[in-house]
């Protein structure tokens, strides 16, 4: 096997140089674009979290009514169906709530995708320095 001649090593060092260059560049842009999904999947979340709110307050407002309906009337009328409306308004609200609880998780905006680049290029980088001419 022959060795490498000693004047290339300047060029290889470029090489080495630039090559890892382009990987933090591109990194970086991976990173900043599933930082945006993220953002974005957090203001739905928001949103869909601010939208329960308005919903429970109306809710509530509803079974608040159905239930002075049913003390005055203290029949099955207007009062039970103003607490099947109430039921079925929070029943909404929960769902807007799981939703808005899964987009706001730890887990959905952790840049997963950026993390195991990373670490895929750094056993590729380690792995490559343990490469012996």
């Amino acid at each position: 096997m022959t060795r490498p001649d000693i004047r290339n090593a300047p060029d290889l060092l470029l090489n080495v140089l630039r090559q890892f260059s382009d990987l933090l560049r591109s990194e970086a842009e991976l990173a900043k674009s599933e930082l945006k999904e993220k953002a974005s999947n957090a203001r739905d979340g928001a949103i869909a979290l601010v939208a329960a709110v308005i919903v429970a307050l109306v809710a509530l407002h509803v079974l608040a009514a159905a239930l002075v309906a049913w003390i005055a009337t203290l029949g099955i009328g207007p009062g039970l169906a103003a607490l099947i409306v109430g039921g079925a308004l929070l029943v909404v609200c929960l769902c807007l709530l799981l939703f808005a609880k899964s987009r706001l998780s730890s887990e959905a905006l952790t840049p997963t995708r950026t993390i195991e680049n990373a670490k895929r290029d750094a056993a590729r980088i380690k792995e490559a320095a343990h490469v012996r001419y």
